[in-house]
């Protein structure tokens, strides 16, 4: 007879229910900004029945900077669970261990050193976001990788990283007007063109982390207990870090310097649904999508004529909601 799991109830409640907020999300996202619309305005725009004015706002302003919100959640969410896991710390996270750090570093040098070169920005994130990650595993090597190993690599990285990155903004102070607002994050200005950009990669990473399940999930039983089911634990690790380092990577390319997405939306489904990375991987991604998608929409529109970076306000939201964790003892290692 077969057992039954008191946590499929509860894990498909949560994946019906996190939808359907990701569908409020989405057409909140299309009604709401400095010209609200209905509803009704939105539907007849998306069926290809709306006025001028409307397809402007929905079709080329609010749609696709609504999408690309949706991706750079799912894939930050994604790296920091993929991570997490893997590392078997609940620190782990794109922005904690230097990856972020470094596709930002690159992007500033691009944009305040060589502005004449400011248009290869998403690829230099990218490529900047990677090397880091490569860069961490290399230094955090000893005849095998330890994730204590990795995480004090990549604090001291990061460290390092970061001290370079102000020191140019101070080298280059006459410059740095122009790229605080993705060195804090920002959905600002994105259009077709950058979603056109980044899904293709995107796509790949997705279907990369589907088969990256499977091994996730042995490698949170420890090395020991992973090498005595026959898997090679050192190229199960280093490949899921380099996904977790590539999602990453895109996301920063596009939307500069986002944190605390990859830290607490896989917290809040491992409070839910427990360590089972067949759930919490696609939930991680619909949860990350949802509060990226959110938090963009109201930075965007609820404090006037001003344009609050989405980081900023991910920031505030996502801070007291860690130091809550932590006080409640819920973060555990």
């Amino acid at each position: 007879m077969k057992r039954y799991d008191p946590r499929s109830k509860r894990r498909l409640v949560t994946f019906i229910i996190v939808s359907i907020l990701l569908v409020l999300v989405f057409f909140y996202g299309l009604t709401t900004g400095s010209v609200p619309l209905s509803y009704q305005e939105v539907w007849r725009t998306l069926t290809g029945h709306g006025d001028a004015m409307s397809n402007q706002l929905v079709l080329n302003l609010r749609l696709p900077r609504l999408l690309i919100a949706f991706l750079v959640g799912a894939a930050l969410a994604i790296s920091g669970a993929l991570l997490q896991g893997v590392m078997r710390n609940p620190l782990a996270d794109p922005g904690v261990i230097g990856v972020s750090a470094g596709g930002g570093f690159v992007a500033i040098i691009l944009t305040i050193v060589f502005p004449e070169m400011a248009s290869y920005v998403p690829i230099g994130a990218f490529l900047g976001a990677f090397g880091t990650a490569l860069l961490i595993y290399l230094v955090a090597w000893d005849k095998g990788v330890s994730p204590l190993r990795v995480i004090l690599s990549g604090v001291a990285i990061n460290a390092f990283i970061t001290a370079m990155t102000s020191g140019i903004m101070v080298l280059y102070s006459n410059r740095v007007q122009s790229v605080i607002s993705w060195m804090t994050g920002t959905l600002s200005g994105k259009s077709w063109y950058h979603l056109e950009l980044i899904w293709p990669y995107m796509l790949i990473g997705f279907i990369l982390s589907i088969f990256s399940i499977r091994s996730s999930n042995v490698l949170l039983l420890g090395d020991d207990a992973a090498k005595l089911l026959g898997y090679r634990v050192e190229l199960h690790r280093f490949f899921i870090i380099m996904l977790a380092a590539f999602l990453s990577g895109i996301a920063v390319s596009v939307a500069g310097l986002i944190g605390f997405v990859g830290l607490i939306i896989p917290h809040i489904f491992r409070l839910i649904i427990g360590n089972d990375y067949r759930y919490l991987l696609p939930l991680s991604a619909l949860g990350g999508a949802l509060l990226v998608a959110f938090a963009d929409t109201g930075a965007r529109s609820w404090f006037g004529s001003i344009e609050l970076p989405v980081g900023i306000l991910l920031a505030m939201i996502g801070a007291p909601f860690f130091l809550f964790l932590l006080q409640r003892g819920r973060v555990t290692s």
